[in-house]
């Protein structure tokens, strides 16, 4: 029988951390290798523009090397020290979308989110990334509050 893998959708919010921590303590039990894996939206932000007013224009390199320095390797760097296989993974694209393609792709065997990330308005209104993966990815979510 494989390894078994845990995946951990990160996205910079404590409950993501949190979700992190708790696939690790899991896996020093079970041996489970566990993936970070951070899905970076894109576009991030749609430029709207009004005459005289500059556009925001995002710089993906910039914000994939901030993602890497100030979330991923951090996160990494704090696990290292425990006897586990630990990976992360930088995704570009749609949250939903890619986690769950993540775990199918890879044959997870659990699924760990944070009950709260960093939701808008728009998510509150339509659904959670959270919710949305507990109905869809057809392996254990676990939803850490």
């Amino acid at each position: 029988m494989s390894k078994q893998l845990y995946i951990v959708g990160i996205d910079d919010s404590e409950w993501s951390y949190r979700a992190a921590e708790r696939a690790i303590n899991l896996s020093k039990d079970t041996g489970a290798k566990v993936k970070l894996i951070y899905v970076l939206q894109w576009p991030m932000v749609t430029p709207i523009t009004v005459g005289g007013i500059e556009p925001f224009v995002f710089d993906r390199e910039d914000e994939e090397k901030r993602i890497l320095e100030t979330v991923m390797d951090p996160l990494l760097a704090k696990y290292s020290e425990y006897d586990i296989a630990l990976e992360s993974k930088l995704i570009l694209g749609e949250p939903v979308h890619e986690l769950s393609k993540q775990v199918k792709d890879e044959h997870a065997n659990m699924l760990f989110i944070g009950r709260r990330g960093r939701s808008t308005f728009v998510d509150m209104v339509l659904g959670s990334v959270a919710n949305k993966l507990a109905h869809i990815v057809g392996i254990p979510v676990v939803l850490v509050p």
